[in-house]
């Protein structure tokens, strides 16, 4: 049987990605689930990894890059002297995409899928078009947008990652070097005060101005705390192997 893989990222839209999968293509398909674990994401990521592996009553596999055994996006910051810009982050590049080339040097995949929404077809078109052309559209196909997945792990008595009953817009690492805006830096500030000084700390040792504030890029030490941008749930960088800057002013 042909194999898919299910690039799963710990948010929503990827756990109930591999739920669909497993329901359409298990019968006639070999289907895995395949994790890149990040030591920046927040703890209770590992215990809603713990929760969907026992709900799709699977394995959830890990796959990460040799080069940073770690798994950290500090180190990766740190060792590329660089955190983000208009490309993307090389935390992404490192801990997301060179760990899927590195998994399928040594694994046949035939079919790729990720936490695509009914909402993010253009990032799917452009995922296929520039990175994998064998990717499915299984979230897409059933008209599933992210709040769908959500209530779907509601229903399923699957507790979501805690990041979003805190607010945050994704499950992403907590100060998520993609994100621009100053509403999501002083959430940062508000609820993780350690990972904002940590941040602001890194960036202006590497000289890089994180947040833009009325169009003017700055350094996280010289935000005000009253600063405001678009408001968190309409905040859109995800993380996944395909990287997507998402800035917001």
């Amino acid at each position: 049987m042909k194999t898919i893989v299910v690039w799963f990222s710990c948010g929503a839209a990827s756990a109930v990605a591999a739920k669909k999968t497993i329901e359409k293509y298990d019968d006639t398909h070999i289907v895995r689930i395949v994790n890149n674990p990040i030591v920046e994401e927040d703890i209770d990521n590992l215990h809603f990894l713990d929760d969907v592996a026992y709900w799709l009553d699977r394995e959830i596999e890990v796959a990460s890059n040799p080069n940073y055994p770690d798994c950290s996006a500090v180190t990766v910051w740190e060792k590329r002297q660089y955190m983000s810009g208009v490309s993307g982050a090389p935390c992404t590049l490192e801990l997301k995409k060179k760990a899927r080339y590195a998994f399928e040097m040594d694994n046949d995949i035939d079919y790729h899928v990720l936490g695509f929404t009914a909402e993010e077809q253009g990032r799917f078109d452009n995922f296929k078009a520039n990175e994998r052309d064998n990717t499915l559209p299984v979230l897409i196909d059933l008209g599933m947008t992210k709040q769908d997945c959500y209530n779907e792990l509601i229903r399923a008595r699957v507790e979501p990652p805690r990041t979003y009953e805190m607010g945050y817009p994704n499950a992403n690492c907590i100060g998520c070097v993609k994100a621009t805006s100053p509403t999501y830096w002083n959430h940062v500030r508000k609820l993780h005060p350690e990972v904002f000084e940590h941040r602001a700390i890194q960036s202006r040792d590497i000289g890089a101005r994180l947040v833009r504030v009325k169009g003017e890029r700055i350094f996280l030490d010289e935000l005000s705390p009253d600063a405001k941008g678009h408001p968190m749930k309409n905040l859109d960088f995800e993380c996944g192997i395909f990287c997507h800057t998402g800035d917001e002013d």
